[in-house]
């Protein structure tokens, strides 16, 4: 195939190795026709020019004429080019149809370049015969490092980068890792680890690091926190290391609380989550079988600064062994691994996965939705929520199969992201309450207001008419769609939360306390103007113990730690004064406040619209899924009645900012100046000629002749 040293050469026909050409010509004398002076010259053109590489790459164009040997008293073949391609000529066409045709467009490499090459080494598909089919294919590049034959110039650009990526160099058929001077080493949260240049681009690297999940990884990091404050010590698994940086925070701050196993199936990602623990002083421990062959790296017995590494498909160590917190972060979507989490992990563990695969949970691909996670869903102002709910959905239905029932802890989605960390509860009557909270979602596509299927076995006859829209009745045809099935139940534990905020405090993390106070505030429906960090510390303990402890049909008063009994009383009042504040689970999605915003009108600001509607009687709070999301138990309509009731016309006029005052009878009656008429009754000013002083003057009493009117 004219591969130097190690091929056979086959555009003479002759069967027979390349080292042995010059030896069998001398031996044979005339009885056959010795080989081309170019076929000798493949051997070598220069002395630093690797052995194991194919004649098309060379560092030089004066290489390449090398190779053909020209001379212009003399015809010379091409040495790329089969004889029934292009036909021997002399030197100063040859020397044009090198530079034109295989130099010009060869790809270049770390100083070598890779012309086209239109000998019969690549295997030529039957779908052409005879001389078609060396004429219309056969043309390709060599690979320098792997030597494969690839057809076009920008796959064989692109298969260069992969290998570039990877950290491959010039070893032929075995990838070698990068030397070292390539690394990078990147520092987070006092933790530092070697990375390759091009370790943000996912599948192309075996250390994929993505520095934009660093709040992920703190999210992550203070959910284990609070569990190594439940129980010590605590085993957890990072079942996709990559670099090993979230098992390496793990260690380095928890360090006795827990004992932690980083994973990975790829032996390049083994080997660089060792040179990390080194990086770090941490000892290793390899466990690469399940026999009794464990092995210590380093000095001394095993400490507390000792990280588990192995090498296995995740799917398989979770089988094989029990663990406390498990933590999934595939490449794309985590529901084939969920069935092997919940095998084996233990009552009252943690599980954490973060799902990637945004374009099917946030409705742009809603066909692969329907394949991972067997749900369907269309693209809604509430869409981040819905994927986080989808996911919760496909985690319930998994536990449910092994038995076991789950608690919600923690539902995140941004722009990159969904994580979800959820409690195990072990029994089949914890599964089966988990598994009644899946329903499906009926959604009004016209108004976009939206309620969970009642419970039940009965068919309804219109379901639609669950919605507290009338849109059902008023417009024709099919208004409303089915979504899901979805989890219904809460997204967030407040107690939990609050205890993660204490950790991140504790522990420095600043990118993760805003959002934890976000989801505290979300969790228990309330502005930031109420919140506070110490004010029921206490009370938030004892009932965030009594969850830890306690399956769905056994209240939290039962379960309180010993020791407290004293307080029952106190705590028992104080949790019947705040039964319907803080008992009853936040309301579910919530409403863009520019999306159902007036035309015409000016809004008010977000937080004083918040305040309005506490005013009014409902709970309400902002929401980490949407910066202008409001999360509320109000009905879609009142939501639209208070938006507009506070909101103010737009004109040019010189308006007064704030909420129109109205008198007394009509904010009773609720009623307020339609934005068409008072541009009307602009429009009439205008007619008349009148100044704008007067026009202002005219606007600013409108509420009032309207209420007259």
């Amino acid at each position: 195939d004219g591969v130097v040293g190690s091929e056979k050469v086959k555009s003479n026909n002759l069967n027979v190795k390349v080292p042995t050409l010059e030896l069998e010509a001398k031996e044979k004398g005339t009885e056959e026709e010795p080989p081309r002076e170019s076929d000798i010259n493949l051997l070598d053109v220069s002395s630093d020019y690797p052995r194991d590489k194919h004649i098309s790459i060379q560092r030089h164009l004066a290489d390449l004429e090398k190779l053909a040997d020209l001379r212009e008293d003399e015809k010379k073949p091409c040495p790329l080019c089969p004889e029934e391609k292009f036909k021997a000529c002399y030197g100063h066409k040859l020397h044009r149809h090198l530079q034109n045709l295989h130099w010009k467009v060869s790809v270049e490499f770390e100083g070598y370049r890779m012309c086209i090459c239109h000998l019969s080494c690549h295997p030529v598909k039957p779908n052409l015969a005879g001389d078609q089919a060396l004429s219309k294919v056969g043309a390709h590049y060599h690979c320098i490092v792997c030597s494969a034959t690839i057809t076009r110039r920008t796959d064989m650009i692109g298969h260069v980068n992969r290998h570039v990526n990877k950290g491959e160099t010039e070893a032929r058929f075995v990838p070698v890792r990068a030397p070292k001077s390539s690394y990078e080493v990147v520092k987070e949260s006092a933790t530092d680890v070697q990375v390759l240049p091009n370790h943000s681009t996912p599948q192309k690297t075996d250390s994929y690091f993505n520095p934009k999940m660093k709040l992920n990884r703190q999210l992550i990091f203070c959910a284990l926190a609070v569990l190594a404050g439940e129980r010590k010590p605590i085993e957890c698994l990072d079942a996709f290391g990559a670099t090993g940086i979230m098992g390496l925070q793990w260690a380095k701050h928890l360090r006795s609380s827990v004992k932690v196993t980083i994973n990975d199936c790829n032996e390049n990602s083994v080997t660089m989550i060792k040179e990390n623990c080194h990086l770090n002083k941490m000892k290793v421990k390899l466990n690469i079988k399940e026999e009794d062959n464990d092995k210590t790296t380093g000095d001394g017995e095993e400490n507390t600064d000792t990280i588990e590494v192995t090498k296995m498909d995740a799917n398989v160590i979770m089988h094989l062994r029990s663990f406390d917190f498990i933590h999934l972060d595939p490449f794309g979507t985590s529901v084939n691994y969920l069935d092997s989490a919940f095998r084996n992990v233990r009552n009252l563990g943690i599980v954490s996965l973060t799902a990637t695969d945004i374009s099917s949970l946030y409705a742009k691909a809603q066909h692969v939705a329907l394949r991972h996670y067997g749900c369907n869903i269309v693209r809604t102002e509430y869409y981040k929520e819905l994927a986080a709910r989808i996911v919760i959905a496909a985690v319930t239905r998994a536990a449910a199969r092994c038995n076991k029932g789950i608690e919600v802890l923690l539902a995140v989605a941004l722009e990159h992201f969904v994580l979800v960390v959820v409690r195990v509860l072990r029994g089949p009557s914890p599964a089966d309450d988990s598994a009644k909270k899946i329903r499906y979602l009926i959604h009004c596509q016209w108004c976009e207001e939206r309620v969970f299927q009642k419970e039940g076995s009965m068919l309804e006859e219109n379901p639609y008419q669950q919605l507290p829209c009338d849109c059902h009745g008023s417009m024709p045809g099919k208004t409303a769609v089915l979504l899901g099935p979805l989890w219904s139940g809460a997204l967030f534990n407040s107690g939990f939360l609050r205890r993660m905020l204490l950790e991140a405090v504790q522990y420095g993390l600043d990118e993760a306390q805003p959002l934890l106070k976000t989801l505290v505030c979300e969790a228990e429906c309330t502005t930031s103007k109420h919140f506070s960090t110490h004010g029921s510390g206490e009370e938030n303990k004892q009932e965030e113990c009594g969850v830890y402890i306690k399956t769905q049909s056994i209240s939290a008063e039962s379960n309180l730690v010993p020791g407290k009994q004293k307080s029952q009383e106190e705590l028992r009042g104080v949790a019947k004064r705040q039964r319907g504040e803080h008992s009853a689970e936040h309301p579910p999605f919530y409403y863009n406040i520019h999306r159902h915003s007036i035309k015409g009108m000016n809004m008010p600001k977000l937080n004083k619209f918040l305040n309005y509607l506490w005013e009014a009687g409902y709970r309400v709070s902002r929401t980490h899924f949407d910066p202008m999301g409001v999360r509320t138990n109000a009905p879609l309509a009142q939501f639209k009645t208070v938006l507009m009731k506070y909101s103010t016309p737009t004109y040019t006029g010189g308006q007064a900012e704030g909420p129109v005052h109205l008198p007394a009878e009509v904010q009773l009656a609720g009623e307020v100046p339609a934005a068409a008429e008072l541009q009307e009754e602009e429009a009439e000013l205008a007619e008349d000629d009148k100044s704008g002083a007067a026009a202002a003057a005219f606007t600013q009493s409108c509420p009032g002749r309207c209420a007259a009117d």
